[in-house]
């Protein structure tokens, strides 16, 4: 059975499982095409390459908002991990949404579906994958990763489903991030998935809604049910992105299972850390 391993020592995000899955191999131009299906394309631009991660090369997949905002959207790489993403739980500086340039200042898209704070409603999201006319696999995997960080964030704000509004998850790059992730995944070939725990870091983090411990409550939200690793690092390392495809995906948790490894991916999040390599490790091969 073709499986994947996701090996995450140094946590989890969005952009690392796609930086990861396109360094073990996998199409990023295939994803790119699949994306447009959205018809928000009009909206970002994929950049992805080789970067350097305390002596691994790894992957770095980013997303560039292309948004007709009063910034330019450089800021996406020069400062922009120091916002959140607004809603502020994929804030993940820490590595990996990275892309992470805070909808909160870019009220002007154009495009639905969408309101000025660059936020989209649950439904909103669920209508466009479906709309998308994406294969059934790449569509069931995206919807259950959003319905469960839709759950999350509905739990912790006291809202019923329908009435959650995605500030983080409804920003462009998250939205590429797991859906662009369900295509990967399905491009590949992969049977079944298993995940190491997650190590989630700790310390605080500055988000819209004031000083929060991590992880954050949407994430711990997320990883119920999930082993967590203890780690030293005082940063945030898993987000709920990254959180939701591996509690979504992974029908186990643990280490490494016997397997024929094929292929081997990093994908880099954007801080670099003195003494640990802040990628995530993906590991496919042939379980008998």
């Amino acid at each position: 059975m073709r499986t994947l391993y996701f090996d995450c020592f140094s946590g989890i995000s969005g952009d690392m499982v796609i930086g990861a899955l396109i360094d073990a191999g996998a199409d990023p131009l295939q994803m790119e095409e699949e994306l447009k299906k959205l018809n928000i394309d009009e909206e970002y631009s994929l950049s992805w390459g080789k970067v350097v991660k305390n002596g691994i090369t790894s992957t770095k997949f980013d997303v560039i908002l292309t948004s007709k905002s009063e910034q330019p959207h450089e800021h996406s790489h020069s400062h922009g991990h120091e916002h959140s993403h607004s809603h502020g739980h994929e804030h993940s500086h820490s590595h990996g949404h990275e892309h992470s340039h805070s909808h909160e200042t870019e009220p002007n898209h154009s495009h639905a579906p969408h309101n000025h704070h660059g936020s989209r409603t649950y439904k909103q999201i669920v209508e466009a994958i479906n709309e998308a006319n994406l294969n059934e696999s790449v569509t069931n995997m995206s919807l259950a990763i959003f319905k469960k960080i839709g759950e999350a964030e509905g739990h912790i704000h006291g809202l019923p489903l329908d009435k959650v509004h995605f500030h983080e998850v409804g920003a462009v790059d998250s939205i590429i991030d797991i859906i662009g992730a369900a295509i990967l995944i399905d491009q590949l070939g992969i049977e079944s998935v298993q995940s190491s725990a997650i190590p989630t870091g700790s310390g605080h983090i500055h988000i819209d809604h004031g000083v929060y411990p991590v992880p954050a409550p949407a994430t711990l939200e997320i990883l119920k049910g999930v082993p967590i690793a203890s780690n030293v690092i005082r940063s945030e390392l898993a987000t709920p992105t990254g959180a939701a495809i591996a509690a979504v995906l992974a029908g186990k948790f643990g280490t490494l299972p016997a397997m024929t490894v094929e292929s081997i991916g990093y994908g880099a999040g954007t801080k670099t850390f003195e003494n640990h390599p802040n990628v995530l490790r993906i590991i496919i091969g042939d379980i008998q």
